[in-house]
């Protein structure tokens, strides 16, 4: 794991006793897998929200009206903002 610059907050979490039990048999860090698999969920959720954005997207896209001119109205919104 690389080093964090980010101070480390402390946190319970509640686990059955076998499984504790388990943990310690090893010769893992917890705090560092736990830190990694949360930040992993995180990203996970991320792309769920991504993706479900997208499908959101899609469901309301609408063709343009015939004749509409997107580059006009782009030019036309970058005429305003820059004034």
């Amino acid at each position: 794991m690389s080093k964090r610059k980010e101070k480390l907050v402390r946190t319970t979490i509640t686990l059955p006793r076998s499984l504790k039990e388990k943990m310690e048999q090893t010769g893992e860090n917890w705090s560092e897998v736990i830190r990694d698999l949360v930040s992993q969920r995180l990203v996970e959720e991320g792309q769920t929200d991504m993706a479900e954005a997208v499908i959101l997207n899609e469901r309301v896209k609408r063709a343009a009206p015939e004749g509409w001119d997107s580059l006009q109205v782009i030019k036309q919104w970058r005429k305003r903002t820059s004034s």
